[in-house]
């Protein structure tokens, strides 16, 4: 050896421990590489992407997953959150409010909450309350996604024949009319 060449390196000797990680590092780096040749052919075979070892959009996912993506992909989300609030409507107005007042439909066009009362006090509660209950609704929903609430009390039943109808009336308006 001359003086200009440096000394070499010596390595550390390795034992038990230390020499199984080195060769098992190897190992998987060796796999990893076959397992990607692999892949590459068998694409390059099949002419294209295939749901494989790699998630993408054609793999099945969860039920709940799946509804979700469902319901953001149609723009249902506002339809889909009023659902839930009319599931949970005892929580949203209270167990005695709730026991006498059933939310009936929405319309999103109008952003309009209809609800049916089972009597003429619970349908006057309700109205003053409406407020208070839009709020809370836009609180829960988003802003603006109730604009108005719609009371209708209890429907006496239709009287088509008696003994102070006509047939073929139209009811007491055309007597007068």
């Amino acid at each position: 050896m001359s003086s200009d060449e440096p000394a070499p390196k010596k390595t550390p000797e390795l034992s038990g421990v230390d020499l199984a990680r080195v060769a098992l590092r190897a190992a998987k780096e060796q796999a990893r590489a076959r397992g990607d040749a692999a892949q590459q052919k068998k694409q390059a075979r099949r002419g294209g992407l295939r749901s494989g070892a790699r998630a993408d959009g054609r793999d099945p996912m969860a039920l709940g997953a799946a509804i979700n993506r469902l319901i953001t992909e149609r723009g249902w989300e506002t339809p889909a959150a009023v659902g839930g609030v009319m599931g949970r409507w005892p929580q949203i107005v209270g167990e005695d409010l709730a026991k006498h007042c059933v939310p009936q439909r929405y319309d999103e066009d109008e952003r309009v909450l209809t609800v049916l009362c089972d009597s003429t006090a619970w349908a006057t509660q309700l109205r003053l309350l409406a407020p208070q209950l839009v709020a809370r609704l836009n609180e829960d929903l988003g802003h603006g996604t109730v604009r108005l609430i719609k009371v209708h009390g209890p429907g006496g039943p239709v009287r088509r024949f008696g003994p102070l109808r006509a047939p073929g009336s139209t009811g007491p308006g055309d007597t007068y009319g």
